[in-house]
């Protein structure tokens, strides 16, 4: 499957912008919204876990690599989605879970993860080492950070063996996992001399360490374009500053992409300009779980208006006392007024929300949700009102009515804007 990926990104070398978005979440509907929107587009369909997500352990989804392979195989296969155009990533894979610990202890975990994705059949291996340990300084040497990228990597091409060989991606300035956690105005595109040292150290490390075949596979380089988004702010993509570093890319002699992370919430023409220039692996997240929780916030809005006040799901309400209940996923993020810590736990485009859709107590609240939408005819002109784009595609007949099919195409909403930027509608 790799070599779908590389073949698909060689396209460049001809003048064509081609690109790929890649679905980092592990929510059903989310996986369905891609895998209809990738057979509609008859496109590749990339999807990642990460380290925090999956991984030896379970991770937030108590999943393990294999597992999650099956969970997706099987959602996409429900959306008739052909699997010879799946892709399987694991993105930033590497001692961040465990970070809070020693380094050898966290790099330890770290590689037993990597053997597990590569053998569970992930192909597109993010590589990343870049974040300090519990005995390392704040900030970690691009040296260190090469030499630990190469011990990551050599644990994957043990796991290999004879299998497919995985394809990686490697870089040293990599924005935090799930958005912003510091101010955005200190935010800086990488610069020409930090992309060439990285780099050109860790072409020497892998080299050094044996790992000149898997160099060649080494596809793309995490850098900061200069996109990133904040609890409430987004920075827009602006292509005058990042023009230097463009121009790097496209004078370069390795065959490598730029690979960016945290576009979420970009407008649509960032998204083509990204491409355009060079920017070829577009991260995709939090915005998608975002958009699923509007949808079901609308939903319950309309359940408000259609049913008797014993027979609601109480959604919002569910959720909000979860929260409160459980609060070691958000309250660190959070910060403010409790009224302020309200409404971030809502519509914080960072989207902690998304860590406890799994939750017993609210995964009954959206099932109830479902069924009680189930039994009542939504009017059209309700769903106008509330969910505007999904009533134009009903209306055409080209979704169905009910409330799973109008919540997975509020996340397709999200997919076709980068669908139409990598080339595909």
């Amino acid at each position: 499957m790799s070599s779908l990926l590389q073949d698909h990104l060689a396209k460049r070398k001809a003048g064509i912008a081609s690109a790929v978005y890649s679905v980092c979440s592990a929510h059903p509907w989310v996986i369905r919204a891609a895998a209809e929107q990738a057979a509609h587009g008859r496109s590749l369909l990339l999807i990642e876990a990460t380290s925090n997500q999956v991984n030896q352990f379970g991770g937030y989804t108590g999943k393990r690599p294999a597992a999650f392979r099956e969970f997706v195989l099987r959602h996409v296969a429900d959306a008739g989605f052909l699997p010879e155009s799946l892709i399987l990533g694991g993105d930033h894979l590497g001692p961040n879970p465990w970070r809070a610990q020693p380094a050898a202890k966290a790099m330890g975990f770290a590689e037993a993860m990597v053997g597990e994705y590569v053998l569970a059949g992930f192909t597109k291996i993010h590589l990343d080492a870049s974040m300090a340990c519990g005995d390392d300084p704040a900030v970690l040497p691009d040296e260190v950070v090469a030499q630990r990228t190469a011990q990551l990597c050599q644990a994957a091409e043990r796991a290999r063996g004879a299998g497919p060989a995985p394809v990686y991606v490697i870089g040293t300035e990599v924005p935090t996992p799930g958005g912003a956690t510091h101010a955005l105005d200190e935010l800086q595109v990488t610069s020409t001399a930090a992309a060439t040292h990285t780099l050109a150290v860790h072409k020497r490390v892998f080299e050094e360490q044996g790992l000149s075949d898997a160099w060649r596979r080494v596809i793309a380089l995490v850098v900061q374009p200069g996109v990133e988004f904040g609890h409430d702010s987004v920075i827009s993509y602006d292509r005058k500053k990042a023009k230097p570093l463009v121009d790097w890319l496209r004078a370069q002699t390795e065959n490598i992409v730029f690979e960016a992370h945290s576009t979420d919430y970009q407008l649509s023409g960032g998204y083509v300009e990204l491409v355009e220039d060079g920017f070829a692996i577009l991260k995709v997240g939090p915005v998608l779980t975002f958009a699923m929780r509007e949808a079901l916030y609308a939903l319950e809005d309309m359940e408000s208006q259609l049913l008797h006040a014993a027979q609601r799901s109480d959604l919002a309400r569910v959720v909000e006392e979860t929260m409160l209940r459980e609060p070691a996923d958000w309250q660190v993020y959070y910060q403010g007024t409790l009224e302020q810590q309200r409404l971030l736990r809502i519509y914080s485009y960072s989207d902690r929300i998304r860590y406890y859709w799994h939750r017993p107590e609210i995964t009954a609240a959206v099932d109830r949700l479902i069924s009680n939408l189930s039994s009542v005819s939504i009017p059209e002109s309700m769903c106008s009102r509330y969910l505007p784009a999904q009533y134009e595609r009903l209306r055409r007949g080209e979704i169905a009515g009910d409330a799973v099919s109008l919540i997975v195409d509020r996340v397709r909403d999200v997919l076709r804007v980068y669908g139409a930027a990598c080339g595909r509608q």
